[in-house]
């Protein structure tokens, strides 16, 4: 089974506008709701392709009631924690030309130790030999920075894999636990490791770093340049399909599907960097934060090129 763990979701409201032009009042053209959240992202890009997932989360209030009503619809299983403040809601203005937008992301609900506590003994009761899990996203304020390396311990030491796509404190922490995979974007590898990651030579030198620090395999996403798998013994840089991009927000969460996909199948590891990038790129061509179906996936697969 495939886990997904959400420990910030949120109500995403997007509302469209003629233009964007402050300090008068915008009446809005289109509203259009999503259930956010990195690690529901992943669980949505996966059931589009086929497979089962789990979402994890901690939720909380009408929002939160909204949000379990709104994964449910989508077919999404999951596994919730109750915690006593709101899910937090983000609100993104955009012009209809696309050429401006302003987005404002929530803070997100205090969470207290008992319910972070609750969180950690279903993940306990939940990891079995053989699942992975993927831990995404930023952190709700009352939660640890050390979490994530937690929960990869916890996950590890039921012999179940752990795959780590988060940034800053959480991340640095996280790799030491030791997790299977970590998907550090360009900005995120250099913040961990110092090092910059402009070519390919700096980006091979900075997965080998990020690997010294407890990693197994390292995937570097790397936008519309791609991206950079590394297991230490082999190293493959892929280059994404050409496509028509509408909205790349929520791509980098399809690509850790398509890899979590790939590797759930025991694929050989070019092929899942092909069906990661091949996901991200079909999110990418789509409206908002639509996912790829596993036929328009596919045909993308044959487009992406592996070079190693």
């Amino acid at each position: 089974m495939i886990y997904t763990v959400t420990l910030n979701p949120a109500l995403d409201r997007e509302l469209t506008v003629p233009d964007l032009v402050f300090d008068e009042v915008l009446r809005a053209t289109a509203l259009r709701i999503d259930y956010g959240g990195k690690g529901f992202n992943v669980s949505r890009a996966l059931a589009a392709l086929g497979a089962e997932s789990v979402a994890l989360g901690f939720v909380g209030g009408e929002t939160g009631e909204k949000l379990e009503a709104g994964l449910a619809s989508l077919g999404i299983t999951t596994c919730w924690t109750q915690v006593a403040e709101e899910t937090r809601t983000n609100v993104s203005i955009v012009a209809e030309n696309a050429a401006h937008h302003i987005k404002v992301n929530e803070l997100g609900p205090t969470i207290a130790p008992g319910e972070q506590d609750t969180l950690m003994a279903r993940v306990d009761d939940l990891a079995r030999p053989g699942d992975w899990w993927v831990l995404s996203g930023n952190l709700p304020p009352g939660v640890s920075d050390t979490i994530y390396a937690d929960l990869i311990q916890r996950i590890h030491s039921a012999g179940a894999r752990a795959i780590l796509d988060t940034s800053g404190a959480p991340l640095r922490y996280g790799c030491a636990a030791g997790p299977l995979v970590a998907k550090p974007n360009a900005r995120e590898a250099f913040e961990l490791t110092g090092m910059r990651v402009r070519t390919p030579e700096e980006t091979r030198v900075a997965a080998q770093a990020v690997r010294a620090l407890g990693v197994r395999i390292v995937l570097i996403s790397l936008g519309k340049a791609g991206a950079l798998l590394s297991d230490g013994e082999n190293t493959w840089m892929a280059e994404p399909p050409e496509i028509e991009e509408r909205n790349p927000i929520g791509a980098g969460d399809a690509c850790v599907a398509g890899l979590v996909w790939g590797l759930d199948r025991g694929l050989p590891l070019p092929n899942v960097l092909r069906w990661s990038m091949a996901c991200g790129a079909a999110a990418a061509s789509l409206d908002g934060t639509a996912v790829g179906t596993y036929t328009m996936v596919e045909s993308l697969v044959h487009q992406v090129t592996i070079v190693g």
